[in-house]
């Protein structure tokens, strides 16, 4: 994990809670504006060598989102959600369920987008209601590979 990007674990009564920071050299809008417009999605939202081969985005509260995500083999990793709660530029909040594992479902991500002036914006995200320490865990390489490949495109 790089030195500026941080996973604090935590466990909770309802399963386990991840949290994962990255300061990102962009000023906020930007990368509020590369986490919710779908053609900029496809181009970072997978970790490591998996691709996004789809995305739609209804950015509204209530509105549906899907990720389609690919990995180099081929293997589908298909997430969706409703949003919660948006706060253009500062905060979104959302369901996340991944289609292909069904112990995954209506868990809650929340992503703040603190502003740093000239040293850009530090993202926060929480992810809850994950069901065993196991999957915290593999959602923390999953989110801290996202927030890397975040931070080398904007």
């Amino acid at each position: 994990m790089p030195a500026d990007t941080q996973a604090v674990p935590s466990p909770s009564d309802t399963g386990a809670i991840l949290e994962v920071r990255r300061v990102i050299n962009a000023p906020r809008e930007r990368v509020f504006r590369a986490w919710t417009t779908p053609e900029e999605v496809k181009r970072w939202s997978a970790p490591g060598r998996t691709e996004v081969a789809t995305s739609e985005i209804d950015l509204r509260v209530g509105g549906k989102f899907t990720l389609g995500m690919r990995s180099p083999d081929g293997t589908p990793h298909d997430a969706y959600g409703e949003y919660r709660e948006i706060d253009p530029p500062q905060r979104l909040v959302y369901s996340w369920s991944w289609v292909q594992e069904p112990d995954v479902r209506d868990t809650t991500v929340a992503v703040d987008f603190i502003d740093l002036g000239a040293d850009g914006t530090e993202v926060v995200l929480r992810h809850e209601g994950l069901p065993t320490q196991k999957h915290r865990d593999d959602h923390n390489q999953g989110w801290t590979g996202i927030l890397e490949k975040l931070w080398t495109y904007v």
